[in-house]
């Protein structure tokens, strides 16, 4: 078996488009929530929060033909990716990008709403106005996948994980395997979601969103008592994935080693969470990883702030890690990401855990007793060094998921 590490970070999300920013707001409790005033139009929905990405800087490559088959959630994971190449000092390097030995997987929940919407019109109007030859190309559930292998002229092999709440994460999980078995060197990891109101109205109807319109900055609120359901949200994320020695070989910078693992299936209901195939999947991370719960310094919890969602998730991690090990939610700054959310958290994990901090969970006031005993992080900055954290993250359909990343010592 190969090792895999990681050498390229990068993202965009609702509290910052780098790495600086983006830490500099977990450490001073500053949220991406915010009223979307524009939904008050839906007849119906309750809503109107959301984690809006502001406006990221499109590097100048992007022109009109490049993005052409792109919507907002393919260019937002286009644009990471660059960045992350770059950080991991791959971006341009066709000799190691189009050798049939990199590739790439991306997952979203699905593609850009706007496309999608063009053939409703179709079905609705019965006319072809407003659908084009690219339609498609923007709709399909793949098009991040496939619009970052396009542009980065990659030949390798594609995975295109389009699992709701589990995109982001089963497709570095995917590639972590790949590179592990040996059938690839390089692998684009990660995954995007890009706001929608269709999205927050999905939620809504099971009666899982907040209502806290007018107070923005309260909510969501994971694993708190008085917490009143999830926030939508929008971003990107993608992490560059190596065999240990291709990447020792070239003297890339390693932010940290895959070591771990673990995603299955609930095969009991469609929206409604299991606790006991939440402790299984992260019971099969820490076999993959060969290490014991004791080994994990830190988690970081999927942490919706739904009634259910939370209190499955923390009595399985209880289960599996008992009390002591320090947990919080990135998603309560950020929203719900869907399928960007796997990727934002595993890189802030990564990331904290080589600077020795972690973020408390915003929001978090009373634990909800119906919640298990954990350690939360909740009111400050705890530093804390560790040497492996674990990411967690249950989609709808009853997927589950659990990376476990160690940090790289030379």
């Amino acid at each position: 078996m190969k090792r895999v590490v990681v050498t390229g970070m990068a993202g965009i999300s609702p509290i910052g488009n780098d790495w600086e920013t983006i830490s500099n707001n977990l450490k001073n409790g500053n949220t991406g929530i915010v009223k979307m005033d524009d939904w008050a139009k839906y007849e119906g929905m309750d809503t109107q929060l959301a984690g809006l990405v502001e406006d990221f800087e499109k590097p100048r490559e992007f022109n009109r033909k490049i993005t052409r088959s792109m919507g907002r959630v393919a260019l937002m994971a286009a644009i990471t990716t660059r960045n992350a190449l770059e950080d991991a000092n791959l971006l341009g390097n066709s000799d190691i990008l189009s050798n049939g030995l990199t590739g790439v997987a991306f997952g979203s929940s699905t593609g850009s709403p706007p496309a999608l919407a063009d053939f409703g019109h179709m079905l609705s109007d019965y006319s072809t106005r407003g659908v084009n030859a690219t339609s498609y190309l923007k709709m399909m559930p793949h098009t991040t996948a496939v619009n970052i292998g396009v542009h980065y002229k990659l030949r390798g092999r594609v995975y295109t994980t389009s699992s709701a709440c589990t995109s982001g994460s089963q497709a570095i999980g995917y590639a972590y395997e790949a590179i592990r078995n040996g059938q690839q060197k390089v692998m684009l990891a990660g995954g995007a979601e890009e706001l929608c109101p269709t999205e927050a109205a999905v939620f809504d109807t099971l009666f899982a969103t907040s209502t806290k319109n007018e107070t923005p900055e309260l909510t969501p609120a994971p694993f708190d008592a008085n917490r009143d359901g999830l926030v939508i949200g929008e971003g990107s994320a993608t992490l560059i994935l190596e065999e240990l020695e291709h990447a020792l070989e070239r003297g890339a910078d390693i932010y940290a080693e895959i070591i771990g693992f673990g995603t299955n299936a609930d095969g009991s209901h469609v929206t409604q969470p299991n606790a006991e195939t939440m402790r299984i999947c992260m019971e099969l991370a820490l076999a993959d990883a060969d290490i014991s719960p004791s080994d994990v310094g830190y988690i970081n919890a999927h942490g919706t702030a739904t009634d259910r969602g939370d209190t499955a998730e923390s009595n399985a991690t209880e289960a599996v890690y008992s009390s002591d090990t320090p947990i919080s939610s990135l998603k309560s700054y950020t929203g719900h990401t869907l399928g960007a959310c796997g990727a934002l958290e595993a890189m802030t994990a990564i990331h904290c855990m080589n600077e020795n901090w972690f973020y408390p969970t915003a929001n978090l006031n009373e634990i909800d007793p119906a919640c298990g005993n954990l350690d939360y992080i909740k009111g400050a900055v705890r530093e804390l060094a560790v040497d492996n954290v674990v990411s967690n993250n249950f989609a709808f359909g009853g997927i589950n998921t659990s990376l476990i990343f160690r940090r790289w010592k030379t």
